[in-house]
């Protein structure tokens, strides 16, 4: 039964990241088409953003499969 939690817990990380970096992307697209000239910064702040979220997400995963 724990394993199938543990399953559920990392389903539910990856599945928010997965909404989080499409979120960061789709804003930075919208940001960048209506203001062309800060194309650079755009995207170096949405990586930034992008890997935060994903390393929360990894600690997410980390913790609902160690959990135990």
């Amino acid at each position: 039964m724990t394993g199938s939690i543990a399953a559920l817990g990392a389903g539910l990380a990856v599945i928010g990241v997965g909404i989080g970096i499409g979120l960061i992307g789709g804003h930075a697209m919208e940001a960048i088409a209506r203001q062309p000239e800060h194309t650079g910064k755009i995207q170096t702040n949405m990586i930034i953003a992008a890997a935060l979220v994903e390393g929360a997400g990894l600690f997410g995963i980390v913790v609902a499969l160690l959990g135990n």
